[in-house]
């Protein structure tokens, strides 16, 4: 079994469905609400516990009602939560979430997510070090990533960085990641001057650019390549980015080759899309087996 650990954010979204999006000054009648578990980190550890792996959780939330659902929902996925530990003078994070025209608007407060710091980190350090592969996104301080790259670098443990959102990450961060995972927005900003083809050349076999309905777009050190997606009627959009990085580094820690990673992670998030919620959808191992 795969052994992985995640180190991000959880928190709860709070998603309204609307048939479109108002403008700035607006207001418009929304179809629906509710409130689901998520933030990247928790996104990820959960995909990842459904998709059969062994997932330790790195990250923090507020001594509040929403804690303890996330807290909760982490422990019915099994995902492990004993270094989720609750921030007494913070809130838990939140995610708001518009549903609209076919696509996601998301507005993200970090709140106790904040408090995933370097020191926080260093507490969970055993558990970077046994990892088969270590996933971390953006919804953490930027600080804390390049730590945990230092900590992966030193030990020989294999990271997964997911850049979003997005922002610009240091040439150290690039260099101690084993694979870096951005959308095509996301990639703009991480290499601004440079377009993708040349970006992708320049890390063959490590850094993945995701096009949405089109697939995966890697350099494999002789040509390009696209991995293209299954396509499926989406119902939400929101977590498909999380359900593939999970799904890929799941893919990767149990040694499957570099495109049969992709093509596993690319079937996961197209499953995820049909369903609503940002962790509804996400399927089991035995759902993406099936459908390959």
């Amino acid at each position: 079994m795969a052994k992985i650990c995640v180190i991000g954010s959880s928190s709860m979204d709070l998603v309204v469905t609307s048939s479109r999006r108002p403008g700035a000054g607006e207001t418009v009648l929304g179809e629906s609400f509710k409130t689901v578990p998520g933030g990247k980190g928790a996104n990820q550890a959960v995909a990842a516990a459904r998709l059969g792996a062994e997932v330790y959780m790195i990250g923090r939330v507020g001594e509040d009602t929403f804690g303890t659902d996330i807290l909760n929902n982490f422990e019915a996925n099994g995902v492990n939560t004993q270094n989720v530990k609750p921030v007494t003078h913070l809130e838990s994070g939140t995610a708001h979430i518009i549903l609209a025209e076919g696509d996601n608007s998301i507005v993200v407060v970090e709140a106790a997510n904040r408090e995933v710091t370097p020191a926080y980190v260093d507490e969970a350090v055993d558990v970077i070090r046994n990892a088969d592969i270590v996933l971390i996104q953006q919804e953490i301080p930027e600080e804390t990533v390049v730590h945990v790259s230092a900590l992966c670098a030193k030990f020989g443990t294999p990271l997964l960085l997911n850049p979003a959102p997005a922002r610009m990450i240091s040439q150290e961060v690039i260099d101690n990641a084993s694979y870096i995972t951005p959308n095509e927005h996301e990639a703009e900003i991480l290499f601004q001057g440079v377009s993708p083809a040349e970006s992708l050349r320049q890390y063959p076999n490590k850094l993945f650019i995701t096009e949405g309905s089109k697939g995966v777009r890697y350099f494999d050190g002789e040509q390009e390549v696209l991995v293209p997606t299954y396509q499926v009627k989406a119902v939400d959009t929101t977590g498909a980015g999380d359900t593939f990085n999970a799904a890929f580094a799941v893919a990767l820690a149990e040694g499957k080759p570099l495109q049969d990673s992709i093509r596993f992670a690319n079937r996961a998030a197209s499953l995820s899309v049909t369903k609503f919620g940002a962790q509804g959808g996400m399927p089991t191992r035995a759902e993406v087996e099936e459908s390959l």
